[in-house]
């Protein structure tokens, strides 16, 4: 299998539930690095989850959960998170975030 060290996915202000990243079939993943920024003046929170493929967002799949995040300020977490094929990356924000991925696609 050949790895690909990539960006998996960014987006921001997300203010619903949203697949930030989605395995493609046949492949893997390695989830590296999570970043949230803050880039308001106000607190907001964030919520993280790793869905399996097949599966609908319930309570035992999230990571994070209205984890605070400080005005102007940023979370990485480094966590080394294995996907399967078709699994999900699911994020949630208060307000204004920007959300990143980082990570290896083996395929």
């Amino acid at each position: 299998m050949a790895s690909t060290y990539k960006i998996l996915g960014q987006t921001t202000g997300s203010l619903s539930d949203t697949n930030l990243y989605t395995v493609p079939s046949g492949s893997t993943a390695v989830l590296s690095t999570i970043v949230v920024c803050n880039t308001t003046g106000s607190a907001l929170t964030y919520r993280l989850a790793a869905i399996p493929s097949g599966s609908t967002l319930a309570n035992k799949h999230y990571i994070a959960y209205e984890t605070a995040i400080a005005s102007n300020d940023t979370t990485a977490l480094t966590l080394g998170i294995t996907l399967g094929s078709e699994d999900k990356l699911n994020i949630y924000g208060s307000g204004s975030l920007s959300f990143s991925v980082f990570g290896s696609q083996l395929s």
